[in-house]
């Protein structure tokens, strides 16, 4: 059975507090694991999330700012000391390459050759992930910054009443699924879609430090899981646009204008505590009525169900 959940790691912004660590998220998706921006800590917050550097096959940075990067050198060796044999691709934006090969190579240690790296760059990079297709765009941030998008191609499920009807079972339904038609016993012809529906591909976006931009409302239309920065609650807008970061208000505005599923609230300035958290899940609610998440430390969140509804693939800002 297919695993879809969200591993979160860590949910702090600049600075990890008592009960925030450092950015770190892994979003597991049909045995392969998408390792987003690990901060310092990851390390160990994957040991008490019980993954382990095996379940990694993508390490995606956003930005080299030190909360997003700082956990890259601690997994990279942690994969070199467990002896993981499949590959490791390593996406990151191509113009922060010296920091890249700074983490990369930050200390001592018996080195593996099994990370293979994929910088991203200009406004649209593409990546085939195995059951996926791995997207990034650039975003609006004082520093050089990348979203990431994950996108399951779209299908069709199969429909056991009209296969039954026409007579198709056994072998000749993996044959209709593979050629799109098949030959039954009466000699008639039926199709793939004569016995099938479409079923839409599943999408997840991960949206770190940014402003409101183009690039944030593509990466988000019609995902059915938006993991997006809310830094910091409306009353610090103006501070929040200076430094290239959104207010929960804002993410919950992204959710509603580009028809996000599932809403993931996280990358909370430390200036706020356990008493405010009620505040970002109602300013996010203000513009967003679907399912929110507030992220904490070692939470896990699973991928909405499938949803069979047309779904748009494309998105932009509402007026």
């Amino acid at each position: 059975m297919s695993l879809r959940e969200l591993v979160i790691l860590g949910t702090s912004s600049a600075v990890p507090t008592r009960h925030r660590n450092h950015n770190g998220y892994l979003l597991r998706w049909d045995g392969q694991g998408f390792l987003f921006d690990p901060g310092e800590g990851t390390q160990r917050q994957m040991l008490h999330a019980g993954v382990s550097s095996h379940d990694i096959t993508w390490i995606c940075v956003t930005h080299f700012h030190g909360d997003h990067c700082l956990g890259v050198p601690g997994v990279v060796q942690r994969i070199a000391r467990d002896g993981v044999t499949h590959p490791v691709q390593a996406a990151y934006p191509a113009v922060g390459e010296t920091y890249w090969r700074r983490l990369r190579h930050a200390a001592v240690f018996t080195d593996t050759n099994t990370i293979f790296e994929r910088p991203v760059s200009g406004e649209l990079t593409t990546f085939e992930a195995g059951p996926v297709t791995l997207t990034a765009r650039p975003l609006s941030h004082p520093v050089p910054s990348y979203g990431y998008r994950l996108d399951e191609p779209d299908g069709r499920r199969m429909l056991p009443e009209l296969l039954r009807e026409r007579g198709i079972q056994g072998p000749m339904i993996s044959r209709l699924q593979r050629d799109g038609v098949v030959t039954v016993p009466d000699g008639s012809t039926v199709r793939l879609e004569d016995c099938s529906e479409p079923r839409p591909g599943q999408s997840a976006a991960f949206i770190m430090d940014t402003r409101l931009c183009d690039g944030v409302f593509a990466l988000a239309a019609g995902v059915d899981l938006l993991v997006i920065e809310s830094t910091f609650l409306s009353s610090e807008l103006t501070m929040a646009t200076r430094y290239g970061h959104l207010t929960a208000a804002q993410a919950g505005r992204v959710a509603a204008d580009s028809g996000a599923r599932k809403l993931v609230l996280t990358h909370i300035s430390e200036r706020y505590g356990a008493d405010d958290e009620p505040r970002f899940l109602d300013e996010a609610r203000q513009a967003f009525d679907g399912d929110i998440v507030l992220a904490h430390d070692l939470m896990r969140v699973p991928v909405p169900h499938r949803d069979h509804s047309v779904r748009p693939k494309t998105g932009q800002p509402a007026p």
